[in-house]
């Protein structure tokens, strides 16, 4: 499991505010699913130590095949650190039968000032072999340009 995937992208909008849109319940639910899917947090617990459980549906079943069922993906996510307003480091693992699902992945989002706007880069390690780095590249940077729609639209 020694796969990186990585996106990034620059959000006019002040670190602080991504920051809290990556600690917000609410927040996350609109922007984090990529496009195709929806999400819901069933568990939410916002510190170090703490963590969330979301469950993303496809809106098409098509779509899928999902990692936990045909048309959903079950992740559980732990908040390995929080560093206000420049890091989240998050540990996922996704409720899957299959195998090639296994393991935990950490994703690091860091921001980086960037003049008036905030440098956003998601670095993935430990993907699990089952996920595939075009699609996870893709979704990450889906889940950026849902970032950004969000934050910029509030700022």
């Amino acid at each position: 499991m020694g796969r990186t995937d990585r996106a990034s992208r620059l959000i006019a909008a002040p670190r602080a505010t991504v920051y809290g849109a990556l600690l917000d319940r609410e927040s996350l639910e609109v922007w984090l699913p990529p496009d195709g899917m929806r999400g819901r947090v069933e568990r939410w617990d916002p510190r170090p130590g703490g963590g969330f459980r979301m469950v993303l549906t496809y809106l098409d079943p098509a779509d899928g095949p999902g990692k936990t069922s045909d048309a959903t993906d079950v992740v559980d996510v732990g908040f390995a650190a929080l560093v206000p307003p420049e890091r989240v480091v998050q540990r996922a693992v996704f409720e899957a039968d299959d195998p090639s699902y296994a393991g935990t992945m950490t994703m690091t989002w860091r921001l980086t000032a960037a003049g008036e706007g905030t440098e956003v880069t998601v670095t993935a390690t430990g993907v699990p072999p089952g996920i595939d780095q075009a699609d996870h590249e893709a979704g990450i940077a889906s889940s950026l340009a849902n970032l950004a729609s969000y934050v910029e639209a509030a700022d």
